[in-house]
């Protein structure tokens, strides 16, 4: 396993994130593991030396932070791993259970570490903009929390790059803990980030930990131009739909599969090594419903793509709308 420290922390983290939404209740989505099934996922990464977890109280509702809290409580010792999870989506249709108010975030910390029977989380980050409330009121209650001792860290995840940068501005000039990661939507077939929020996070020192490497699975090479796939996940994930499947996307992963044949590995390890490549990403968050998902993402960290294979890779790539930040 490879290390490196998150943006301009102290904190190390594996350069692999093991993301819990694949685990919690198929009851919230039909491709989610059942805690008996996920409960290996969470030792297999340890052995693999992977110490950074993400998950969010909306996954499975609030049963994917239970399972990682009960896994990690069994199997780690909790100054040996990095936890993070995340607030802002509701968790039910009653006033006041979503966004980022200081009611919501406050009353959100306290139920995630409950269920995560931790006295603190490591990063707890902001999992989209809120727009309805003033972000004053976001950073300060952030701030507190950090103070309180509830998290080590914030980060943020998908979003504008000037609402980004105002909220960087905003907490420097009020002197709140500022963010120190960005979890935002990047890959082979969805690469907007690269105009701005990557340059942003380069210049200020941010972590970048992005979501959907392989493109819910796309790029894994086992999704049908016609849609949908073999896979439970390919058959049933309409929000994989409205994102990707434009023509240039299949030829981007027709790209990448015809290189991973050359180099005798898969799809998913090309499409990972060259994320790995690129400059300010921390760990890619990888999730894993079948244990050799696990080993071919740690072995990706041993890829390494000359300048000819990177423009193979990129070149078929056309401009997407954006997507990711609702």
């Amino acid at each position: 396993m490879q290390y490196m420290k998150l943006g301009r922390t102290g904190l190390s983290v594996s350069r692999i994130c093991l993301g819990t939404m694949t685990y919690g209740s198929p009851q919230w989505r039909p491709w989610v593991l059942s805690e008996e099934q996920g409960r290996p996922f969470i030792q297999r990464a340890l052995d693999l030396g992977i110490n950074f977890f993400d998950t969010a109280n909306m996954y499975s509702l609030g049963a994917s932070e239970e399972l990682l809290g009960r896994a990690l409580k069994d199997m780690a010792r909790r100054s040996e791993v990095v936890v993070a999870t995340k607030v802002f989506f509701p968790m039910n249709d009653k006033p006041n259970q979503g966004g980022l108010s200081r009611k919501h975030i406050l009353d959100a910390i306290d139920a995630s570490l409950r269920r995560l029977q931790m006295d603190y989380v490591d990063l707890y980050q902001i999992h989209r903009f809120d727009p309805n409330t003033p972000i004053e009121e976001t950073l300060e209650a952030l701030h507190d929390v950090v103070k309180a001792g509830k998290a080590r860290y914030i980060g943020a995840s998908s979003m504008y790059a000037w609402q980004f940068a105002r909220m960087l501005y905003t907490a420097d000039l009020h002197g709140w803990t500022r963010f120190v990661s960005m979890q935002d939507h990047y890959n082979l077939i969805y690469r907007e980030e690269e105009r701005e929020m990557l340059p942003l996070c380069r210049a200020e020192g941010i972590g970048v930990v992005p979501w959907s490497p392989l493109a819910r699975g796309f790029l894994a090479g086992n999704r049908a131009r016609s849609g949908g796939g073999e896979t439970t996940r390919a058959k049933t994930d309409g929000y994989a739909t409205d994102m990707y499947y434009q023509p240039e996307d299949f030829t981007v992963a027709d790209r990448v599969a015809e290189l991973a044949q050359q180099r005798g590995v898969s799809p998913a390890q090309i499409a990972l090594a060259w994320l790995l490549h690129q400059p300010g990403v921390t760990a890619p968050i990888i999730g894993a419903s079948k244990m050799a998902q696990l080993d071919e993402a740690v072995a990706a960290l041993d890829i390494t793509l000359s300048a000819e294979d990177m423009t193979r890779l990129t070149e078929p790539y056309v401009p997407h709308r954006v997507l990711g930040h609702s």
